[in-house]
């Protein structure tokens, strides 16, 4: 059997921190109140000459460089984003005009927050089925420009960024399984309301609007059965994972999440403190950070996890 096996790992976040204290003097709300419902400290803003393909070259250059792999050696480009640079073409075909890599497949994906899954899940099938040899996958958001900054529900919860892998195919187990699922009946509790016709935004703005407790409710559950979905297509049980590597949308989903799969918080990679929630860039980012500090080794059984606005929601069961 082949497998699909991740290689390399790399992400970006932009030099320009908006702390809690900063976002005091926008709008009415305290750094107590922020860290306590969502365990947010810091989040990385674009500057504003910078797009989303910028931040992916970066991610995809340090992850190529780990892989030790050429861009050139790249048949299939998949980018994740919820925050394209233009309507068309896509962000990935930008990407691979930066990375001169002529004539591979190129496209994105959006499904939100939890885009990065079902783009290392459409890769995986690719490489399994023997079409491409090497797929660079990424999630790459500039997600401060959906956010109404007088919103203190939304504005303290997101920030930018971009986080790639490199997956080649293998004869050593790599990715073992994904798992997708979406219900559109939940489009009104994460949403932003505007359309595009005519040049012009009509029929709302450009804002990301949410419902908070009724996402956080949803989240919950659909996250805990996606992951037992998981373990239960591969015959394991929960101590046989190593490292759980969620969608870091905030600490209180996290954590619940955890509790109710009685997995330790040890066994949880943690970096929504230090970028809040980059949407599709949340799982790689905190993938890379886990693989180049060293918590996260090889042979060892990972599952990443995410839901986001549609809802979508999926797992993915990786020994990396």
């Amino acid at each position: 059997m082949k497998y699909s096996k991740i290689i390399g790992t790399g992400s970006y976040l932009p030099e320009n921190i908006l702390t809690n204290a900063e976002l005091e003097k926008r709008v009415n709300t305290t750094e107590q109140w922020i860290i306590e419902r969502t365990g947010i400290h810091t989040r990385h803003i674009a500057a504003e000459n910078q797009g989303t393909c910028d931040m992916a070259e970066q991610a995809a250059l340090r992850a190529l460089e780990m892989a030790n792999c050429q861009a050139q050696d790249i048949e299939l480009i998949i980018v994740a984003t919820t925050t394209p640079d233009r309507i068309y073409p896509s962000t990935a075909c930008l990407l691979q005009e930066r990375l001169n890599n002529p004539g591979s497949a190129a496209f994105d994906i959006q499904a939100a927050c939890t885009g990065f899954i079902y783009a290392l899940s459409v890769a995986d099938k690719f490489i399994r089925t023997g079409q491409v040899k090497r797929a660079l996958v990424l999630g790459a958001e500039t997600y401060s420009r959906l956010v109404d900054w007088n919103d203190r529900r939304t504005c303290v919860l997101f920030g930018d960024g971009a986080g790639a892998v490199v997956l080649e195919t293998s004869d050593d187990p790599g990715i073992l399984s994904t798992h997708l699922h979406a219900d559109g009946r939940y489009k009104d509790l994460l949403y932003i309301s505007g359309t595009l016709a005519q040049g012009k935004i009509q029929n709302g703005d450009g804002f990301t609007k949410m419902e908070g407790q009724e996402v956080f409710k949803f989240a919950v559950n659909a996250l805990s059965k996606v992951v037992g979905e998981a373990l239960e297509a591969n015959h394991l049980s929960k101590t046989d994972i190593d490292w759980l590597v969620p969608h870091q949308a905030n600490i209180r989903i996290i954590g619940a999440t955890a509790k109710k799969l009685k997995l330790p918080m040890e066994k949880v990679v943690l970096t929504v403190s230090q970028h809040g929630n980059t949407s599709a860039a949340s799982v790689p980012l905190a993938l890379d950070t886990a693989v180049r500090d060293g918590r996260i080794q090889r042979g060892q059984k990972l599952l990443l996890e995410a839901i986001g606005a549609g809802f979508t929601w999926g797992a993915g069961l990786v020994v990396f």
